[in-house]
């Protein structure tokens, strides 16, 4: 509302689980995320909605979530923070993952020759069946135990040796 240009706000299907109503208007910083929970080794960087989904997976894997906020402009300087101190980025959206928000971490870190691996979680390109949300998340890995799922798999094939190709 107070932005001197073009702005656009998406309003996913469902309600805004844990979002607080605040009733006088307040300026929020432009491209500038929020640190939920701290942890170590993986970070979540959560798009959208997904974020109690995010912090559910977190709890169980002493993970890192960041609320993202913004698409555009991404907060590059929390994502080169995490770069450096986790060996695991997961981005988490509720959003197609070719061209989403994690494809822009992805570029974001492949200009700075910031290589480390990198999860994106988020609508396959597949059509899901009708059905409530809750129901339609867990069939598509998106609810705290399938997030659960997908980076136990990542982190046992990096630490594995053998299922991930380092270029140097």
């Amino acid at each position: 509302y107070q932005h001197p240009g073009p702005a656009a706000v998406r309003y996913p299907r469902g309600t805004g689980t844990g979002a607080r109503i605040i009733k006088e208007m307040q300026s929020l910083p432009l491209g500038q995320s929020v640190e939920r929970r701290v942890g170590q080794g993986v970070a979540i960087l959560s798009f959208g909605v997904l974020l109690p989904a995010a912090l559910e997976a977190a709890e169980k894997l002493n993970a890192t979530v960041i609320d993202m906020r913004w698409v555009k402009p991404i907060d590059t300087a929390r994502i080169k923070e995490l770069a450096g101190s986790h060996e695991l980025l997961v981005t988490l959206e509720d959003n197609a993952i070719a061209g989403g928000a994690g494809a822009a971490v992805n570029e974001y870190l492949q200009q700075q020759n910031l290589l480390l691996p990198v999860l994106n979680l988020g609508l396959p390109d597949v059509y899901v069946d009708h059905a409530k949300r809750e129901a339609q998340l867990s069939s598509i890995g998106l609810d705290g135990a399938g997030i659960l799922a997908a980076i136990q798999k990542r982190r046992a094939l990096m630490h594995s040796g053998t299922a991930l190709l380092r270029v140097p």
